[in-house]
């Protein structure tokens, strides 16, 4: 596999930590400049050719690194994505294309599956974050094929689920027929809004950008926590998985429509303390509004959406969302017969437990499932996973946290 880092920006905000005295991808992050971090990880999970686009003070990567990787230097700078073009005769057939900024420990061949498999013209990296309003956000579809993109700062008329682009794509060498002929290109302005089959591989791996001061000091913190390592795919997760009405929101029947949703208040405080702790933040729940004639897709993702953005609003966020549409009983006036079937994913079975721990590698037993009713009960032991049954979400979470 291929990656191309992009290494050749001024780094303007970090000029407290690097004077403009050093490139910003060699400040050091717990003794090692970032860089090597970003190679390291790489190197790891099987890419073995890495170019390294540089620019600014580019001369002290060449000095580190030397031979180690390949190059191409920028004389004048060409944007997030204008030096592809120029490269394109040192390029395979699918490469990563990686921001210079950014801490990860990423499973790159998991993702390289992922791209593969769905034969687009590109791939990006998306995942939930703490600071969404200061994010670029994608919208798409349940195949996971992207609509848009909303900007950060960009007027958002509705809700949007908490999925942020997080600077780490694969593109195959296709989309380079639709790069604007121009010099300086910006990859999220220029190309991506005209790319067709672009799609989101959303990941619970660690993903950080360094572009304050503050974030570059919490992600020192991270490592020394041995968080980045934690949250790599190609080892074993552990989860905390929600029941929805009941035990994040307040049951108001069958909700079928957004003005129905309510969070508890103290569900964002519970959800952010799972975010803290190295588990993961997953919902797990019995949707039938479908099956029952009451709601549809389209609606069911809207109330989602303003479940993850009023999350969002309070700086936690969930890793993902499963949900069971079908209902065995029959004879509802309404009812969507496509969807009245005994299927295995509604609780208390475990189908969506399984999803879940294919999709994140999670480890079953190590994880918790917190409820409000006997069915999550139930539902827990069936899937091998510890149950909590509470109607106060905050004190469950806490008392598994050991506090």
């Amino acid at each position: 596999m291929q990656a191309v880092i992009m290494a050749g920006g001024y780094g303007t905000r970090l000029q407290e930590l690097t004077h403009d005295e050093i490139p910003k991808p060699m400040i050091e992050i717990c003794g090692k400049p970032l860089l090597q971090w970003q190679i390291e990880n790489l190197r790891e999970n099987g890419v073995d050719d890495i170019i390294v686009i540089v620019g600014h003070l580019g001369d002290q990567i060449l000095d580190k690194f030397g031979g180690t990787v390949r190059y191409y230097e920028e004389e004048e700078l060409l944007g997030t994505a204008g030096a592809l073009p120029r490269i394109a005769d040192m390029l395979r057939e699918n490469f990563f294309l990686i921001y210079g900024d950014l801490f990860f420990n990423i499973d790159f061949e998991r993702m390289m599956k992922f791209h593969r498999d769905h034969c687009g013209y590109g791939t990006v990296l998306t995942h939930p974050t703490s600071h969404m309003y200061d994010s670029d956000l994608v919208v798409c579809k349940r195949s996971f094929l992207i609509e848009d993109i909303v900007p950060k700062g960009e007027h958002r008329p509705w809700w949007l689920h908490n999925l942020s682009m997080s600077g780490v794509y694969v593109f195959n060498k296709k989309a380079l027929n639709v790069f604007p002929q121009i010099p300086k290109i910006d990859l999220e302005k220029d190309v991506l809004p005209k790319l067709p089959y672009f799609y989101s591989y959303k990941s619970s791996e660690y993903v950080k950008d360094i572009g304050t001061v503050e974030r570059f000091y919490q992600v020192e913190a991270d490592i020394k926590k041995g968080l980045p390592n934690a949250r790599s795919l190609k080892n074993k997760q552990k989860a905390i998985f929600l029941d929805r009405d009941g035990t994040l929101n307040y049951k108001n029947d069958l909700i079928f429509h957004p003005g129905q949703f309510e969070l508890f208040q103290y569900s964002a405080a519970a959800v952010r303390r799972i975010n803290q702790s190295g588990y993961l933040a997953i919902v797990i729940t019995n949707q039938p509004i479908i099956a029952r004639g009451k709601g549809s897709f389209d609606m069911l993702d809207i109330i989602h959406a303003k479940m993850e953005e009023t999350l969002g609003c309070q700086q936690a966020y969930l890793d993902d969302i499963y949900f069971c549409p079908h209902h065995p009983d029959k004879g509802f006036p309404e009812e969507n017969r496509r969807y009245k079937i005994d299927c295995e994913c509604r609780k208390p079975k475990p189908g969506m437990f399984y999803k879940a721990a294919e999709r994140y590698n999670i480890d079953l037993s190590q994880s918790w499932m917190i409820g409000d009713t006997e069915i999550d009960r139930q539902a827990a032991i069936n899937a091998g996973v510890k149950p909590f049954i509470t109607d106060n979400l905050l004190d469950a979470v806490n008392t598994i946290l050991g506090e």
